[in-house]
């Protein structure tokens, strides 16, 4: 244990307490088209860049959003505002693949074809530049191709326990 100055012992051997602590937004990234098409709850994203716009997000290995994303298929990350649990409660369990993703939930389609969420705040629409694997998830560099703020209000802020989990 360290003795920080006017602060109390902290342990250089843990960084997951402080690293959960790292805020991020919510967001449900939704891609595909027709009946293939998908949404999964997304917390890891971050803009990268302003000319062009661009954004990253983190993606679990082996979800076959990962294998879209991979291939080049646009994607939309659709802003959570702060009181829309119902959407996390419907998204966070993820979809098989196949399986009906917007049942209940009032959507739209961005330009390129991947559904948007009407009742989020607004949304991104994004094209994948590049990709790098970072142990168990494979990070997206995707540009902001366009997108809408469609309500006003507050986004969502997620901050966790720990940096070991979600």
């Amino acid at each position: 244990m360290n003795n920080q100055p006017g602060g109390s012992p902290t342990s250089p051997r843990d960084p997951l307490p402080a690293l959960g602590r790292v805020p991020s937004g919510i967001y449900i990234l939704t891609a595909g088209r027709g009946e293939q098409a998908t949404g999964m709850l997304a917390s890891w994203a971050m803009q990268a860049g302003f000319e062009p716009p661009m954004v990253t997000v983190a993606v679990r290995q082996g979800r076959y959003v990962a294998d879209w994303l991979s291939r080049g298929e646009s994607f939309v990350l659709n802003i959570v505002g702060q009181g829309q649990k119902h959407l996390l409660k419907h998204f966070s369990a993820g979809f098989e693949l196949g399986e009906p993703a917007f049942e209940g939930v009032r959507i739209g389609t961005a330009e390129l074809g991947a559904p948007t969420l009407a009742d989020a705040l607004g949304y991104l629409e994004c094209q994948p530049r590049s990709h790098v694997d970072s142990g168990d998830h494979r990070v997206f560099l995707a540009e902001v191709v366009g997108g809408s703020l469609t309500a006003d209000g507050a986004p969502m802020v997620h901050i966790r326990k720990t940096g070991a989990h979600y």
